[in-house]
């Protein structure tokens, strides 16, 4: 999305579509002030009826080498800040996804384990879904972390620590091949 003018007064007055009923903010490699100008619009424009979606608060993507880049979280804090309401999150940690799958699937959560690599979205999901957790630190997260979730007397704190952990996804193949 392009801003539809010079000034400020131009962008509010571009076209909005009548039927948007719901602002989506997902991982958008080409995010702009113009979309944050459309996606306030439409929030304004429609009101409570308008719904605010995010798909994760990530706040950072590891990559290799141990960099990273902004995550999602990122763009749904600026979408919230501008609309000055809080988005409905689908993803993790929100139990909303596992829900969805658990009932179209009959998913047993006694047979089922979440494996991830973040403690505050896969393994809190889990945990909060009665889910056995297992946590690769191939990730953000340290085993250091986990430990002091661990030794705390936090209860909160507790909903972050995994069931088992390995180094690598990749020491779960010979288990896989049994």
């Amino acid at each position: 999305a392009a801003l539809p003018g010079p000034a400020p007064k131009d962008w509010v007055q571009a076209p909005l579509d009548p039927a948007v009923r719901a602002v989506l903010v997902g991982f958008d490699e080409h995010f702009s002030y113009a979309k944050l100008c459309q996606a306030l619009r439409y929030l304004l424009r429609g009101g409570p009826d308008c719904l605010l979606v995010g798909t994760n608060r990530d706040h950072r993507l590891p990559l290799e080498g141990g960099a990273g880049i902004p995550g999602t979280g990122c763009l749904v804090k600026a979408v919230e800040t501008a609309a000055q309401r809080e988005a409905f999150i689908v993803g993790k940690p929100n139990r909303f996804m596992f829900d969805c799958v658990a009932s179209e699937f009959q998913v047993d959560p006694a047979r089922t384990i979440m494996v991830g690599d973040r403690l505050d979205t896969d393994i809190l999901m889990g945990n909060d879904c009665g889910l056995t957790t297992l946590l690769t630190l191939t990730g953000v997260t340290a085993l250091d972390e986990v430990r002091g979730h661990q030794d705390s007397g936090c209860p909160a704190r507790h909903s972050l620590v995994p069931d088992f952990y390995v180094d690598s996804i990749a020491d779960l193949l010979p288990a896989l091949g049994e």
